[in-house]
């Protein structure tokens, strides 16, 4: 296991920071909060355009034949622009419509907008979108919807309380699938998320390098490096577990589970660690509504939420890992 990126996915990176840092920027997460028309940028067609929706859509179906450690990577660079819609999305999308190659297509041309809905949750993406996909029992169901748009601290991520219309079933059985994408979707969320923080921090940084108080970069305070310090270490261990998780998804199914819970529990402390700290650096100015401060605060306590939060998370993986460890034990006892 190599939990360095190869050449390819650096280069994947750079194409993604590319594409993003021209196409969508936290001033438009601001403006939206303004202005609840506004779509997010980059959209959904400038967004299926570009191919990286479609990552892990199969080249069958006109997608990119790549893999969720590839969509992780590209996702990042979304993370770090405040971007949308989020590939979140488009990863679980992918997983649900496995084996339907027509809906796939709909998925990486662009031709539908989907959202997936959760019982009594609101839907990431749901403004917008114009098809829910939905767990019915244990099948898979297709339809249109009315979307309720609430007041969202961050309107980027288009969340809305979604009335399904008539449905159509496409798939039977579907529960072990449904738990699937929604584990890919936890790792593609903390990609997201690793970018926001990681951003975050590097706001921080050059901000405290450049003020000064009483004759010094306030960066050169104790109080001051140890928040940014701190929220660094946060963010590079997200990063391994990041990796991990979607490495195993690709490789190690049977690590998923851990993976993924343990990955949406460190980027919700890590993200929200890194935008309280980036306020606080900033002082003043950091609590104003001008600065791109709040934005990242926000994008931390919507993403807390998603894809049931963080204390479930970590209950998840204290839960998964005494499993693990006491599996052994349970199968070295005599039996009979």
């Amino acid at each position: 296991m190599d939990f360095d990126l190869s050449a390819e996915q650096r280069d994947l990176a750079a194409a993604a920071a590319d594409f993003f840092s021209s196409s969508a920027s936290p001033a438009r997460s601001r403006a939206m909060l303004d202005d609840r028309t506004l779509a997010p940028e980059p959209g959904h067609a400038a967004l299926a355009g570009s191919g990286f929706a479609a990552i892990t859509v199969p080249e069958s179906a006109g997608g990119g034949g790549g893999s969720v450690l590839d969509l992780a990577v590209v996702a990042e660079q979304a993370g770090r622009v405040l971007a949308g819609p989020s590939l979140v999305t488009a990863a679980r999308v992918a997983v649900l419509l496995a084996g339907d190659d027509a809906g796939l297509a709909e998925l990486a041309s662009g031709e539908r907008r989907f959202a997936v809905v959760d019982d009594g949750a609101a839907t990431l993406d749901a403004v917008g979108a114009d098809t829910f996909l939905a767990l019915a029992g244990d099948r898979l169901v297709r339809a249109e919807g009315v979307v309720t748009p609430g007041d969202p601290i961050d309107a980027t991520r288009g969340l809305g309380m979604v009335a399904l219309g008539e449905q159509r079933v496409i798939a039977e059985d579907v529960a072990l699938r449904w738990r699937h994408a929604e584990r890919v979707a936890r790792v593609v969320l903390a990609a997201e998320d690793l970018g926001t923080a990681g951003r975050a921090v590097e706001i921080g940084v050059a901000y405290a390098q450049q003020r000064h108080a009483f004759g010094r970069a306030i960066g050169s305070y104790q109080a001051v490096k140890h928040a940014l310090v701190d929220a660094y270490v946060e963010v590079e261990q997200l990063r391994s577990l990041v990796w991990w998780a979607a490495w195993a998804a690709d490789e190690a199914p049977e690590e998923l589970p851990l993976a993924s819970a343990a990955a949406k529990a460190q980027a919700a402390t890590a993200l929200e660690r890194a935008a309280e700290t980036l306020i606080q650096v900033h002082g003043g100015i950091g609590f104003t509504w001008e600065h791109d401060a709040h934005l990242y605060w926000r994008r931390a306590k919507v993403d807390r939420f998603l894809l049931g939060d963080d204390v479930a998370a970590y209950d998840e993986v204290a839960r998964l890992a005494l499993d693990a460890a006491s599996a052994p034990a349970r199968e070295a006892v005599p039996q009979g």
